[in-house]
C-alpha cells in the first residue's frame, strides 16, 4: 500500500512538471541567496580568527601603549627583569608592489602558547629563524614576499592571508623600526608577588582576552546587515515554495479523497507527504547551495575590497567550501520547506474526505481569514512601533525592521482587496465589474507572489535611499574635510621640517597632520594633533558644539571628538576626557566622520606637541590658489617625487570608489530579490493557469475572445503590481528610516540624513510594472492561444 500511495503523490509531479520546477527552483534560489551570504560571511570570519590566532588575541591579555604608536624596546625589557612574563609583537605593513603584507614579529623564545610558528613543529632551525631570517605566509601571500625580499619564505595554510610572520628582529629591520613594539603578550601563567603595572610601565594600559578578534568585533554589524539581507532574500523565494506547495496540494485534493476512500490511513498519507517534501528539499538544497557558492565567488572580492577600506581587515579573496555555510545552507533549505507546507499538512490533516473534492478550497476560504490576518498584521506593526520608540540595540533594531515587514506584508491582500472592491463599486460596465470581481477572486492565489514583490520593492527602496542619502552625505562630508588644494608627505622625518619652511614661502596656508594611535575612553582611538585657524573654522562643521570651539581648542583648553567615540563612550558636549598622562579636557564639539571605523579626537598643534614631542608630521595639507605651479616647484625645485603630491580630485577619486564598492553586494542582492519576486509572479500565473479555464470559459462563451482575455490578464498584473508598488513606496523609505536611524547608529557609531528620490522611487516602480509585465506575459499568451476545443471541455465537466 505505501509503494502505490507514494507512486500516486509523485504522479502528480509527472503531470505537472511547471510545478516541480516551480518548487525546485524557488527553494533554490532561496537558498542560493542565503548560503552565498553565509559563505562570504564564513570566509571573513575565518580570516579574523585566523587574524586573532596569530597575535593570541583570543587567548593572552595584551599590553598596548597608552597613548604613543609604539612601545621602546626598554620597557619590554623593564618588564621581564621585574619578573613578568611578556612576549614582545611588532606590526607593520610592507608594501610589496599594488600590494600590502602585514608583517608580525615575534620572539620565540618567550611568545607563550605555540604561537611561533618554529614552535609549532616546524622544519626551521631556532637559530635560522632568528638569525637568518624566515617569513611564513599562506601560498598566496608567499607568492607577492617573493617579489620584495630575499629572504626565505615557507608557506604555512594556517595563517591569515595577507600576512606574514618573522622573528621580531627581522621584522624591525624589514619595516625600519629599531626598538620599537606594538603590544606585548602576557602569559597566563605569572609569579606571585609581580609588581604592579602602573609602577613599572605605567605608558601601558592592559586589555584582557577576548573571545573574538577587534576586527571580528568591528565588522559584525556589516555582516549582520548581510545576514539580515540574506535572510530577506531567502523569505521572499519562501513565498514561491509556499504557493507551489498550496496549489499543488490543492489539485491533488480529488487524489487525497481518493487514497482516503481507499483505506490509506490518514497519518501514512501525511508521513509519505513529509517524506516526498523532503527529498525535493535535498534536491533543490544542494542545487542552491552549488549556486550560492558561485554567487559568494562573485561578490567576495568586492566584500573583501570593502572590508579593507571601511575597516583595515584582510580577508582572503578566494572561496574555501567550509562546512558551516553549506551544511547551514542545506539546514535552512529543509527549514524552508518546513514552514512553507505546515499549513498545507495542517488543511490535510483537518479537512474532511469529502470536503477535498471542491475546486479551490483554500481559496475560498481565505476571505474567512482575513480579520485574523488583519489582527496579526496590526499587532506586528505595533511591536515594531513599540521598539521603535523604546529602542535597545542592534539586534532590537533588526527585530522592529522584521515586525514592520511582516505586517505590511499581511496587510497587503487586505489592502488591495479594499481597492478592487471600491473599483468594483465604481465600475460602469458589465467587463469593468467582471474585471475587478475576478481580480479579487484571483487574489488569494496571487497574494504571496505579490508579497514577495512588496518585500523586494521596499528593500530596493530602502536600500537605495540609505545608500543615496549616504552618498549625499559623504560627498558634502569630503567637501569640508579635503579643504587643502594639495596633500604633499616628506619621504622621512628629517625631510619635515624642510618640506614645511619650502611651502611657508609659497602656501597661503599650511596644515601639517599629525596622528597617534592611541585608546581613548579604553577604545581603540586616533588622536590628532591640528594647526587650528579659518580653514578649520570655514570648512568644518559640528553636529553638536558649545560656543567658540574652535577658540577653545586652538588654545589648548579643550578637545573635539568624532561621533563614533562620542556614541561608543556616551560621551557629548561638556563631558571630559582623558588625552594623555594626567590631562583631561572637555568636549567642546561634536564632528561627523562618515566611514571611519574607529573614534578620533583633535587636540591643538602645541598641546599634541606637549603630549608627544617625539611625533613629527611628514604629511601637510596646503592652501595655495595656485596649486599647478605649486606642484611643479614641489618636484623640480625642491626635489620631491611626484607620487607623494595628492591633489582633491585624487583623494576624492579613491574615496568615492571605495564607497562604490562598499555597496556592490547591497545592489547585486537588490536586483537578485527583485528578480526573484517577477519570478514568483510568473509561476503563480502559471500555475493558476489551469484553474482558470473553468471561470474563463463562460466569460468567453459569452463573447470576449481569447486574444482579449489574455490581454485582460496582463492588464490585470501591471494593475497589481502598481497597486503593490503603492504600498511598497511607504514600506521602503520606512525601512530606510530605520536603517539609517537606528541600525546604522547601532552598528556603525554615525547617524545619517534621510534624504527623499522621488524620480529613483518614479523609476523603480516602472521597473517593477515591467518585470510584473513580462511575467504575465507568458501566461498570458498561452491564455491567448487557448483552443476553443479546451473551452468547450469545460461545460462537459461536471464543475
Amino acid at each position: 500500500m505505501t509503494r502505490a500511495c507514494l507512486a500516486a503523490l509523485l504522479s502528480h509531479w509527472q503531470r505537472s512538471p511547471l510545478q516541480l520546477f516551480t518548487f525546485l527552483a524557488g527553494l533554490a534560489l532561496a537558498t542560493a541567496l542565503w548560503s552565498g551570504v553565509q559563505a562570504i560571511n564564513a570566509e571573513a570570519r575565518a580570516s579574523y580568527d585566523a587574524a586573532a590566532a596569530t597575535l593570541g588575541e583570543g587567548r593572552f591579555d595584551q599590553l598596548y601603549p597608552r597613548a604613543s604608536e609604539t612601545i621602546p624596546q626598554e620597557t619590554y625589557i623593564n618588564l621581564r627583569r621585574a619578573g613578568w612574563q611578556v612576549s614582545p609583537v611588532l606590526e607593520g605593513t610592507l608594501r610589496a608592489g599594488e600590494a600590502r603584507v602585514r608583517i608580525v614579529g615575534l620572539d620565540p623564545l618567550t611568545t607563550p602558547g605555540n604561537l611561533s610558528p618554529v614552535d609549532a613543529g616546524s622544519e626551521i632551525d631556532l637559530s635560522d629563524f632568528i638569525v637568518t631570517g624566515v617569513l611564513f605566509a599562506n601560498a598566496e601571500t608567499a607568492a607577492t614576499l617573493t617579489q620584495v625580499t630575499e629572504l626565505p619564505v615557507m608557506t604555512d595554510p594556517n595563517i591569515a592571508p595577507d600576512t606574514a610572520i618573522t622573528d621580531i628582529g627581522i621584522a624591525q629591520e624589514l619595516l625600519d623600526q629599531p626598538g620599537s613594539l606594538s603590544r606585548l603578550i602576557v602569559a597566563e601563567d605569572q609569579p606571585r608577588a609581580l609588581p604592579l603595572l602602573a609602577q613599572v610601565a605605567p605608558d601601558l594600559i592592559r586589555s584582557p582576552a577576548q573571545a573574538a578578534s577587534e576586527v571580528g568585533q568591528l565588522t559584525g554589524s556589516f555582516h549582520l546587515n548581510l545576514t539580515a539581507f540574506g535572510l530577506l532574500s531567502f523569505a521572499v523565494g519562501i513565498f514561491i515554495v509556499h504557493g507551489a506547495i498550496g496549489l499543488a496540494f490543492e489539485q491533488r485534493r480529488p487524489m487525497v479523497r481518493t487514497l482516503r476512500a481507499l483505506g490509506v490511513p490518514l497519518r501514512r498519507l501525511i508521513t509519505l507527504m513529509v517524506a516526498e517534501l523532503l527529498l525535493l528539499a535535498l534536491v533543490a538544497g544542494a542545487i542552491g547551495v552549488i549556486l550560492g557558492y558561485l554567487i559568494a565567488a562573485l561578490l567576495l572580492p568586492d566584500v573583501a575590497a570593502t572590508l579593507e577600506g571601511l575597516y583595515g581587515a584582510q580577508i582572503a579573496g578566494t572561496l574555501q567550501l567550509r562546512p558551516i555555510w553549506w551544511i547551514s545552507g542545506l539546514a535552512i533549505a529543509f527549514l524552508g520547506t518546513a514552514i512553507a507546507a505546515a499549513g498545507a499538512l495542517w488543511q490535510i490533516a483537518r479537512m474532511p474526505i469529502l470536503a477535498s473534492a471542491r475546486p479551490r478550497a483554500w481559496a475560498m476560504a481565505s476571505d474567512q481569514k482575513g480579520p485574523l490576518q488583519a489582527l496579526v498584521a496590526i499587532v506586528f506593526l505595533m511591536i515594531s512601533a513599540g521598539l521603535a520608540m523604546a529602542g535597545g540595540g542592534l539586534i532590537a533594531g533588526f527585530v522592529m525592521l522584521g515586525c514592520l515587514l511582516i505586517g505590511t506584508s499581511l496587510l497587503l491582500p487586505l489592502f488591495i482587496g479594499c481597492v478592487l472592491t471600491f473599483g468594483q463599486s465604481r465600475a460602469s460596465g458589465i467587463i469593468g465589474e467582471w474585471f475587478w470581481a475576478d481580480t479579487r477572486q484571483q487574489l488569494p492565489g496571487l497574494s504571496l507572489a505579490l508579497m514577495a514583490l512588496l518585500l523586494a520593492i521596499a528593500a530596493n527602496i530602502g536600500v537605495s535611499t540609505m545608500v543615496s542619502s549616504f552618498r549625499l552625505t559623504f560627498i558634502d562630508f569630503l567637501d569640508q574635510r579635503l579643504a587643502s588644494e594639495l596633500y604633499v608627505t616628506a619621504e622621512n622625518p628629517e625631510q619635515s621640517a624642510e618640506l614645511e619652511r619650502f611651502l611657508q614661502q609659497r602656501a597661503r596656508e599650511i596644515l601639517p597632520l599629525m596622528s597617534v594611535d592611541t585608546r581613548l575612553a579604553d577604545l581603540p582611538s586616533e588622536l590628532l594633533g591640528a594647526r587650528i585657524g579659518q580653514t578649520y573654522a570655514d570648512n568644518w562643521l559640528f553636529l553638536a558644539s558649545d560656543n567658540a570651539a574652535w577658540d577653545r581648542v586652538a588654545a589648548g583648553d579643550a578637545v573635539i571628538v568624532n561621533e563614533q567615540l562620542a556614541r561608543r563612550a556616551d560621551l557629548w558636549v561638556g563631558d571630559t576626557l582623558a588625552v594623555g598622562p594626567n590631562r583631561v579636557l572637555p568636549i567642546a564639539g561634536i564632528f561627523g566622520d562618515y566611514g571611519n571605523p574607529i573614534g578620533q579626537a583633535i587636540v591643538s598643534e602645541p598641546l599634541f606637541k606637549q603630549l608627544f614631542p617625539d611625533e613629527v608630521p611628514r604629511q601637510f595639507g596646503v592652501r595655495t590658489e595656485t596649486p599647478e605651479a605649486l606642484r611643479t616647484a614641489l618636484v623640480q625645485d625642491f626635489g620631491l617625487p611626484e607620487g607623494r603630491i595628492i591633489d582633491q580630485a585624487q583623494i576624492k577619486a579613491f574615496s568615492l570608489n571605495v564607497f562604490e564598492r562598499t555597496f556592490t553586494v547591497t545592489g547585486a542582492l537588490n536586483v537578485l530579490t527583485l528578480a526573484v519576486a517577477a519570478f514568483a509572479i510568473l509561476m503563480s500565473l502559471l500555475t493558476l493557469a489551469a484553474l482558470r479555464l473553468p471561470q474563463l470559459a463562460p466569460v468567453w462563451a459569452l463573447g470576449l475572445t481569447q486574444r482579449t482575455l489574455g490581454a485582460v490578464e496582463l492588464i490585470r498584473a501591471m494593475v497589481l503590481a502598481l497597486l503593490t508598488t503603492a504600498l511598497a513606496v511607504p514600506l521602503g523609505l520606512a525601512l530606510a528610516w530605520i536603517l539609517l536611524a537606528v541600525v546604522n547608529v547601532e552598528a556603525f557609531g554615525w547617524r545619517l540624513p534621510m534624504y527623499l528620490f522621488p524620480g529613483d522611487y518614479v523609476r523603480l516602480g516602472f521597473f517593477a510594472l515591467i518585470a510584473a509585465a513580462l511575467a504575465a506575459l507568458w501566461p498570458a499568451w498561452r491564455l491567448a492561444q487557448t483552443p476553443p476545443s479546451a473551452l468547450l471541455k469545460v461545460f462537459a465537466n461536471e464543475r
